[in-house]
């Protein structure tokens, strides 16, 4: 039974299936009157070996009690380290994700690096966004900080190759870049940022990829390592104070902007063919409920109305899920 416990899975896996069929084709050529079929003796010998019993079948001669014989002392031996072997499996599998030894293989899914209560408040807002996304989490903590179905955790130095190829960066969906928390010299955190940014665009330079950056003049850094986009922490929380400080519940608008916890949001909407200038896509967006107000980066639309929608435009607007939804159907 110890040497048992030693023997590889595809082994023991075999010796299982083996003994089950083999007892179950043996039961019904000793004792042909109590098992009649393959079925009821395949039943009678994996409720036997499991210790199940429900007692609808059992054999009553000396044959078939010399059977029921060897499967209590090989069988249920068998079985019980095979049932072992899954539960330890499964334990091991638990403790290497909850540590994070695991590697990720599966594509389009969103990369976060840097835990901190920024990361947290991030995720949240994907699985609000979108439930279904896959997220993959990286940083040096000895536990997952957080675990679900669809939430994954990856322990190690986000610049270092080996790390991002577990990640599966190269087929990500797209990579968020939090600043360390930890480390109190905006330059110094900028400079780690700049580090994991350039092993990932050497390493996946077509993954969009997005930081965290603290001080506004670092970012010619991250623009000469070819950075799609750049969140500008300090400048971004400074200017919604002041923002706020000069008109009463301004703050209220960004955050309905900024979160889709409630009222209304910021959506993109694909183009129709039928849109031909601004003004066609404004007025039929206008009839459903929603203002447009952006094509990318632009927001003077509402000033070029009559101007030509070009192939690569990315319009968005401005309404509630309801409508949104409406829309996309």
């Amino acid at each position: 039974m110890r040497k048992m416990i030693h023997i590889s899975n595809v082994t023991l896996l075999i010796a299982s299936v083996g003994l089950v069929l083999f007892a179950s084709i043996l039961i019904v050529l000793v004792e042909k009157e109590t098992f009649p079929t393959f079925i009821d003796g395949f039943w009678w010998v994996m409720t036997t070996v499991t210790t199940v019993g429900y007692g609808d079948y059992f054999p009553v001669t000396l044959g078939g009690r010399s059977v029921a014989l060897f499967l209590y002392i090989f069988g249920i031996g068998i079985i019980g380290v095979a049932i072992g072997k899954v539960v330890d499996g499964l334990a091991i599998f638990r403790r290497k994700k909850e540590e994070g030894d695991i590697v990720y293989n599966d594509s389009n899914h969103y990369i976060i690096i840097g835990w901190s209560q920024k990361a947290k408040f991030a995720i949240k807002e994907m699985l609000d966004t979108a439930e279904k996304i896959e997220i993959v989490i990286i940083d040096d903590l000895d536990k997952a900080p957080i675990l679900a179905e669809n939430i994954h955790y990856i322990r190690g130095q986000a610049s270092e190759s080996e790390t991002l190829m577990k990640a599966n960066i190269s087929k990500a969906k797209a990579v968020l870049i939090f600043a360390d928390d930890t480390i109190n010299n905006d330059q110094l955190a900028d400079g780690k940022t700049l580090l994991i940014a350039s092993a990932i665009e050497s390493f996946a330079p077509d993954v969009h990829t997005i930081v965290e950056v603290m001080e506004e003049e670092h970012i010619k850094s991250f623009e000469f390592m070819k950075v799609d986009e750049f969140i500008i922490s300090n400048e971004t929380i400074s200017s919604l104070f002041v923002r706020s400080a000069f008109r009463n519940g301004i703050s209220n608008v960004y955050g309905q902007l900024l979160r889709r916890k409630y009222g209304d949001d910021l959506y993109f909407v694909p183009l129709l063919p039928e849109w031909k200038i601004y003004r066609d896509a404004f007025d039929a967006l206008l009839k459903q409920g929603a203002t447009l107000i952006a094509d990318r980066d632009n927001l003077g639309v509402n000033r070029m109305l009559d101007h030509d929608i070009p192939a690569e435009a990315e319009l968005y607007v401005i309404c509630d899920r309801a409508t949104i939804a409406k829309i996309i159907r």
